[in-house]
């Protein structure tokens, strides 16, 4: 099975950002956009939802903080209760700094993991970019097509009303 893409590239982000617009407002489905540098209101005019990773964040730092809790209030109250200068054994501020950089340690390598993981980034993964130029000084939004009725050279005045640069068509095998 195969799909076809369409690539657009642009010169500067203004045109990227009016086509992507124009491309939304024609019901065309973008697939993603290449940019050399972060493009303010891109990610809203795509129509992304907002990431969930600080959520994936937070949750990995409560849960290192509280297994990490557990484990200190474990060992010295009931694994190895040691009575030290008639110190009690659940010495809460004696705990907070190891907790801290135990929450820091696991909410930022469980935050990368999951990052990995969601943008499908496998170590060894070769890299599969649009073109050369996209990490240097050119933009370009890939638009695929999703049925029948979708028109190469309409799409192509489209982006050529946007000064797209080059217009190419990429057909891709897809492996179920």
């Amino acid at each position: 099975m195969s799909r076809r893409v369409v690539l657009a590239t642009f010169e500067n982000a203004t045109d990227i950002l009016a086509a992507v617009h124009a491309a939304r407002t024609r019901g065309l489905a973008i697939r993603d956009a290449y940019t050399p540098y972060p493009v303010h209101g891109l990610d809203a005019a795509m129509g992304l939802r907002r990431s969930r990773l600080p959520v994936v964040c937070f949750v990995a730092a409560a849960v290192g903080a509280g297994l990490k809790l557990w484990f200190e209030f474990w060992t010295t109250m009931v694994d190895w209760p040691v009575n030290v200068g008639g110190k009690p054994w659940n010495s809460l501020p004696a705990f907070v700094p190891v907790t801290f950089e135990v929450m820091v340690l696991s909410a930022g390598l469980t935050t990368v993991g999951a990052f990995l993981v969601i943008s499908r980034l496998w170590p060894g993964k070769p890299a599969a970019g649009p073109s050369t130029r996209v990490t240097d000084d050119h933009f370009v939004l890939a638009v695929e097509e999703t049925n029948a009725a979708f028109d190469l050279a309409q799409v192509s005045r489209l982006f050529a009303q946007h000064r797209a640069v080059s217009i190419e068509e990429r057909v891709e095998e897809v492996r179920p």
